[in-house]
């Protein structure tokens, strides 16, 4: 099963970066049920060490409290190892690391999770760039997912995040502040 736009979640349980202070401390896992109760922004990426990822995960990070000002989380996942992930988020911007990242990754190494959300492209093996906003009953409210060369924007994800917060009709291009949709009969 995929997931759906107004279906539940498909569940997880993966190894992940989330509270690692040491290499020793990888292997906490996190699953879906753990964030229940609040909005959840799971994203997919390719790989780590590569180009356009350290762009959005660090755009994101750098965001990381609006989102938990709008009470959600973060987790990013790829199908790389969480010894990978403790690799990259431990080496400096400068050398196309991601250190300082604000949230945690999660380890998709068997692959199951990724397909499971339809992000995982069968003949490389790897994620493709998959964003899925998660309401706090665990019900799927929005799906994306893009070509690998092309980084989502964070001011996007933000507005639909909040679009789908007000519980209503939101037009084009609606912004936080303006009018929802009103409609009758």
């Amino acid at each position: 099963m995929s997931a759906q736009v107004g279906k539940p979640a498909p569940d997880f349980k993966l190894k992940s970066t989330k509270n690692a202070t040491s290499r020793n401390d990888l292997g906490f896992q996190v699953s879906l049920s753990d964030y229940k109760g609040k909005w959840l922004v799971l994203f997919f990426y390719p790989l780590d060490f590569t180009f356009v990822c350290p762009t959005e995960i660090l755009a994101i990070s750098d965001r990381y409290e609006e989102f938990t000002s709008l009470g959600a989380d973060v987790l990013g996942c790829s199908t790389d190892s969480v010894f990978s992930h403790w690799a990259w988020i431990n080496t400096p911007v400068d050398k196309n690391g991601i250190a300082g990242l604000k949230y945690p990754l999660i380890a998709d190494y068997k692959k199951e999770t990724a397909r499971a959300y339809g992000s995982l492209d069968e003949d490389s093996g790897e994620a493709q760039r998959g964003l899925f906003i998660i309401d706090p009953e665990g019900v799927v409210r929005y799906i994306t997912v893009t070509n690998s060369n092309i980084g989502r924007s964070v001011d996007e994800t933000l507005r639909i995040l909040q679009a789908l917060q007000t519980g209503a009709r939101c037009p084009a291009d609606w912004k936080p502040g303006k009018a929802t949709l009103v409609v009758t009969g």
